[in-house]
């Protein structure tokens, strides 16, 4: 055992206290400056920045990595990763463990239906550009890998957890240098499209006189204690329980994934980047479990609360974007810049078009906020997608959040033959690029039955 005064025994601690830190002085800065205000740049994202810049200065003054230093107990990059890599799946697991009371109609789960297929439509797109600009560009750069464009759809599409999983397996399975950094910068910029983007969208629709500016009453409708559920303090915390079943469920994750990597030991590394599915795996079967007990009077009380659980995944989520931003290597990415402000740029621009195209076209009713809330989930997360939603749509009187937090089932079904992509891409770059056009169209097809084949009600 380490004596409690090495740097070893307090390396990890101090790892997140400055993550900690970060957080709090990007509140600060937020707060105190009315641009960024106007930005809607997550804090979280302006905390990683400022790590993120800090380590930058340092290594351009020392020469040193700043987080691998004695103080972080020489390990600290690695920390940042394994962060980003495990808050990922975390904030999916505390999702997955909520509970739904709503009655879905026909149309509703038609809306759901229609927003998972714009998100995985939109996840083939990124792919599909991503894809032919580093193909192109691996014609004048021999040391950059043509399956790196993919990473603007994990980047873009699914957020700093995802980016940074493949871009570990193309650094390490397949020699891509800097793969990590690469996932984690094209994660960044994401967020500054995210937000940048949206608040001149907003702007110009105010200038036009299409919106108001909502901001709602800013309370959740979830509730601290819902009926009959447990009390807030008994002999153990609420809270306390809440992040109890998350880490449960993620132990069984942990268990399948150790299985499954055993019974297919050349698949391990796909199967451990599916962290976050299998998270949600286990904690839909843990919570099917307790609703079984409940019925079955072997439990008298709710114990998972909502309120406290979003909490949770918020929490997990803030540490995500912080680590992962913190842990990008400016060093490393250095001779790609043009190629990641080129897929920044790109992918800005057809996830704009094709999103405001969908929602205009298929959700006439509310096409505005359904844009809002789409384009900031689809190049930041779903908490940035939220963010912009609260600007028009404060109370959330339309049906959007709904739309965003129902939409995972079906986008996780069509949307998993990507993630099998992701990892034939290094090897098969072509013939990957070719079953991603084919997949866009088929995605398209489903996506505009309605009008394609003239129907004004589309079925499920």
């Amino acid at each position: 055992m380490a004596n409690s005064w090495d740097y070893s025994a307090w390396g990890f601690f101090n790892i997140v206290a400055v993550l900690m830190l970060s957080l709090l002085v990007g509140n600060m800065i937020k707060r105190s400056v009315p641009a960024l205000q106007k930005s809607l740049i997550p804090t979280s994202v302006l905390g990683g920045c400022l790590l993120l810049a800090v380590s930058t200065v340092y290594k351009a003054i020392t020469g040193m990595e700043m987080f691998d230093t004695q103080f972080f107990g020489n390990n600290g990059t690695n920390y940042l990763e394994l962060l980003t890599y495990h808050m990922l799946a975390l904030g999916f697991t505390a999702s997955a463990l909520r509970t739904s009371e709503s009655k879905m109609s026909k149309e509703r789960t038609v809306e759901i239906f229609n927003t998972g297929l714009t998100t995985v439509g939109t996840y083939l797109l990124q792919a599909l550009v991503g894809m032919i600009i580093c193909i192109i560009a691996g014609f004048f750069m021999d040391d950059l890998l043509e399956a790196a464009g993919l990473l603007l759809a994990l980047g873009y599409g699914q957020g700093t957890g995802q980016a940074m999983n493949y871009g570990t397996i193309y650094e390490v399975d397949y020699g891509f240098v800097g793969g990590k950094s690469f996932g984690l910068t094209v994660a960044a910029m994401g967020f500054l499209v995210a937000s940048i983007g949206g608040v001149i969208h907003l702007n110009i629709l105010r200038r036009k006189g299409k919106i108001n500016l909502d901001k709602g009453s800013g309370q959740s409708k979830e509730t601290v204690e819902g009926e009959n559920e447990i009390p807030m303090q008994e002999s153990i915390d609420k809270f306390t329980i809440q992040v109890a079943f998350i880490m449960v469920a993620y132990l069984l994750a942990y268990i399948l994934m150790l299985t499954l990597g055993n019974l297919i030991p050349g698949m391990k590394s796909t199967i451990y980047g599916f962290n976050f599915l299998l998270g949600v795996m286990a904690g839909t079967l843990l919570k099917t479990v307790l609703n079984f007990c409940q019925k079955r009077n072997l439990i008298h009380r709710h114990y998972t609360n909502n309120f406290l659980l979003t909490r949770a995944t918020n929490f997990f989520f803030d540490i995500m974007v912080t680590a992962g931003i913190a842990a990008i290597r400016m060093s490393i990415i250095g001779k790609y810049w043009a190629v990641l402000l080129v897929l920044g740029v790109a992918g800005m621009v057809v996830t704009y078009l094709y999103v405001h195209y969908v929602s205009h076209t298929l959700f006439p009713d509310y096409a505005e906020q359904q844009f809002l809330a789409m384009y900031g989930m689809l190049t930041g997360t779903a908490s940035t997608g939220v963010i912009l939603l609260r600007e028009i749509d404060g109370d959330f009187k339309t049906p959007v959040s709904d739309n965003l937090v129902y939409q995972n089932f079906p986008a996780m079904v069509f949307g998993f033959p990507i993630l099998l992509l992701a990892t034939m891409a290094p090897t098969k770059p072509y013939l990957t690029l070719g079953i991603v056009i084919v997949f866009f169209v088929v995605i398209n097809v489903l996506l505009f039955r309605s009008k394609l084949f003239g129907r004004k009600k589309a079925s499920v």
